[in-house]
């Protein structure tokens, strides 16, 4: 019920931030941008953002093998699109999919494969990070007012000072915990309880170790800057697709690719609602984009890849199916 309460929640919020962001909006003049808007160029978007998907699976796969050097990338891919798909029925439960996919082949523990996604979110949110701090170092007077007034003042004002202080001490806190069950573990591990929860951080441990000693740490980074090559060229053939904001040129599709990207973080269905409003929300500020052509340009931006995340998620779940169905005979 709980689980449900939250799940129902998080849909309200989306459908909320809908409202906020279809708000004043004309259908007729949403149904007129639609059919000003190129296609082909929404395709080629596809087409990027899949192959997107396929150097996620590769790279995943490069964090699994000093697991198990018999891991395929057929099931790191499966993984990585079916936690697409799953974060679209329940938020941020996609990561804990993929890692029942590969955990289901035997090849590797449920707790290490959760080790390496940890690893690999953690890198990624490093990413993104590195990419906002050039992005405002190059071009503060173009983007830094937005990033300033709409993402870090609200932020510093929903964690105040107060707050920084009690995230302290709970992280003291459980500092000193580990310290005390670290000292007495052999006899916490005679209860099934903590012998249990030693059992999972052992296994995370033992992910996040073994990304350490993967082969071909540079294929690594290689896989890191096309995913993230990806995105962009995703942005800005988007971006290409509508006539009244083609004259955006790269560093606009970075911003873009960059705000967009913390749409699709929140934790709502899929990104849903918040990415429309986020988006629409930064070609306006920016821009000056008309709300109409900004909530246009986040619907077909955001839909067009959800569909490439649903529809690769369900041919990897009859994969996954048909491989197990497979297996199970022989």
């Amino acid at each position: 019920m709980k689980k449900l309460i939250q799940y129902f929640l998080l849909l309200a919020l989306a459908g909320l931030l809908l409202y906020f962001s279809f708000k004043g909006v004309k259908w007729n003049d949403f149904v007129n941008g639609l059919k000003g808007c190129n296609f082909q160029w929404i395709a080629a978007s596809v087409v990027v953002g899949i192959i997107g998907f396929i150097f996620r699976g590769l790279r995943w796969r490069l964090l699994l093998l000093p697991l198990n050097g018999k891991v395929t990338f057929r099931e790191a891919y499966d993984g990585v699109a079916i936690a697409y798909l799953t974060n679209f029925a329940i938020p941020r439960a996609g990561e804990i999919a993929r890692c029942g996919v590969v955990a289901k082949s035997g090849k590797v523990t449920f707790e290490g494969a959760l080790g390496t996604v940890v690893l690999e979110r953690s890198f990624d949110m490093l990413c993104l990070l590195f990419w906002i701090v050039t992005l405002l170092a190059f071009k503060w007077d173009e983007f830094g007012s937005f990033m300033n007034e709409q993402l870090l003042v609200p932020f510093s004002q929903r964690f105040s000072f107060g707050f920084v202080w009690i995230l302290a001490a709970l992280f003291l806190l459980a500092a000193i915990a580990c310290a005390v069950a670290w000292r007495y573990r052999k006899r916490l591990l005679e209860v099934k309880l903590f012998a249990k929860l030693y059992d999972i951080a052992k296994g995370l441990w033992q992910g996040v170790l073994a990304a350490f000693r993967m082969k071909g740490k540079g294929l690594f980074f290689i896989y890191t800057a096309a995913i993230w090559g990806t995105y962009w060229l995703t942005s800005y053939t988007t971006i290409q697709a509508f006539p009244s904001v083609s004259y955006l040129d790269g560093s606009d599709a970075l911003f873009l690719m960059i705000v967009g990207g913390l749409g699709w973080v929140v934790p709502v269905q899929g990104g849903l609602g918040a990415y429309h409003f986020i988006v629409s929300l930064a070609l306006w500020s920016v821009y000056s984009i008309p709300q109409t052509t900004g909530v246009i340009f986040a619907t077909i931006s955001h839909e067009s890849q959800a569909l490439a995340m649903v529809v690769c998620g369900v041919v990897s779940l009859i994969s996954v199916s048909l491989w197990s169905r497979n297996t199970g005979k022989r």
